[in-house]
Formats: structure tokens, sequence, C-alpha cells
């Protein structure tokens, strides 16, 4: 019941904008990281705190994630790795999310940021990947990938097209502009805080207080978010992370 109503405020009071008013008064928060430390080392552990990077092991004579300052400092060997750097944390909700305060320092070209929900448990999912904000140099999307393209049905069926560099059928390309909601989003290079939540089969993103993205789509509704993730393919600076957990 408690859950229920929470949900409804969400969407009905003036908090519904997102902000950490709103879940101050209404979440749990279940974890922060200021990153006011030093690190150990690239392997997978090195970061601290509880974590774990799933790429770090690929490239462990390359340094990937440096703490400098209070700020965690990523610079994706993908190439080496044949991987975006990927470093995720222990969630476990169903509705709730993440405020991230983040920076684009202007070190590579095309900075962006994926950052998301992960449940590897999840049979028919490819390595678990529920769903995720992309923030990109010109737009910012927000995609379910369980019921997606990381379906693994769809999945297999989509890459024949991609290995042949065909169109892909209407009906499959109908289906995943369904699972997106792309707006225009422009990146700079200063600090700026973000919320990303998801509420029912409803994820919504906020930045710097003002709400720029919400969709709906079945996949935002999958019932243990066990993972909160960043996926980074070139440089991103990330000062702050706070997990906070509606239900």
């Amino acid at each position: 019941m408690r859950a229920l109503l929470l949900i409804t405020l969400f969407v009905t009071s003036s908090y519904a904008q997102d902000s950490t008013a709103w879940l101050e008064k209404n979440a749990t928060l279940i974890f922060h990281d200021a990153f006011e430390r030093e690190e150990d080392g690239n392997l997978a552990k090195a970061i601290g705190n509880g974590w774990n990077s799933a790429t770090a092991d690929r490239v462990p004579q390359i340094k990937m994630a440096d703490i400098d300052g209070g700020i965690l400092k990523v610079s994706s060997a993908s190439e080496a790795a044949k991987h975006a750097a990927h470093i995720h944390h222990e969630a476990g909700f169903t509705d709730g999310g993440a405020v991230v305060r983040f920076r684009f320092p202007g070190l590579s070209k095309g900075e962006s940021l994926q950052l998301g929900f992960v449940d590897r448990e999840t049979k028919g999912v490819h390595a678990g990947h529920l769903c995720y904000a992309i923030l990109s140099s010109s737009n910012a999307t927000l995609i379910d990938h369980k019921t997606g393209v990381m379906n693994l049905d769809i999945r297999a069926r989509r890459q024949g097209y991609l290995d042949r560099k065909e169109k892909l059928p209407t009906d499959l390309d109908a289906l995943l502009k369904t699972k997106q909601a792309v707006v225009p989003w422009k990146s700079d290079t200063e600090w700026h805080e973000l919320i990303l939540l998801t509420v029912g089969d409803e994820m919504r993103l906020t930045f710097d207080g003002k709400l720029i993205a919400k969709h709906h789509s079945e996949g935002f509704a999958h019932p243990m978010k066990r993972w909160f993730s960043f996926l980074i393919p070139n440089t991103v600076w990330i000062d702050d992370v706070k997990i906070w957990k509606i239900r």
C-alpha cells in the first residue's frame, strides 16, 4: 500500500520533477559515495566501497579508473579491452534510482555516458542488461534493453541484419523504436547533476533539476534492479553517487 501511495505521489505531487528533496522525503538512501579516498591498483575491485569493474581485469596493465581529489576519473581502454569500461555497484530495488554528479572533461572526442540497471540473474537477456539512460554529445536516450535489443530472441534476429548491413525488417524496427525515447540534449564540460529513476514501467531523467525525458516500457518495471552501472566508452569524471530505493 505504501509503495502504491509513493508511486501516486511521484506522478501527481509537486515533487514530480524528480528532485532530491522528493527522494529525501519519500525514498531510502541505500548507498552514497563521494570518492574521498585513494584507490588501490587497477583490478576489478580497485575503486573500493563496493564498486566492481566487469572490464578492468581484461587489461590489468591499464589504469581505467583513478580517484583523484575526490573525483572518480574514468578513461576507458575500450579498444584494448574490446569493451567500454563497465563499473557497477549493488542496488537491489524495484522502484528507485540514482543521483549522479558528473562532468565530461573534454579529454576525448565524442564523450558519452551510459548509466542504468542490470540483473545478471535474469534469464533470456544478454548479460542482464535491463534499462539505461545514454548521454551523448547531442541527445539523451532512455532505453529498455530487457524487452528490446538485449532480449536474446530479438538480439539473435537483429544481429543477422547488422552483420549483413541490411535494414531491419519493418516489424522489428517498429518494435525497437517503442523501446526508447530520444530527446535533444547538448553536452559541455561543466559539472552537472542528473537523477535517473524507474517507477513502475516508467523511466525518468532529470538534469540539473529539470525533467528532460520520460518513457514507458515494460522492461523498466523489472522487479529487481540488482546493479546500478556505468558504461563509459571514453572519458567521464564522476564526483558523487547516491542510490535511492523507493520500494
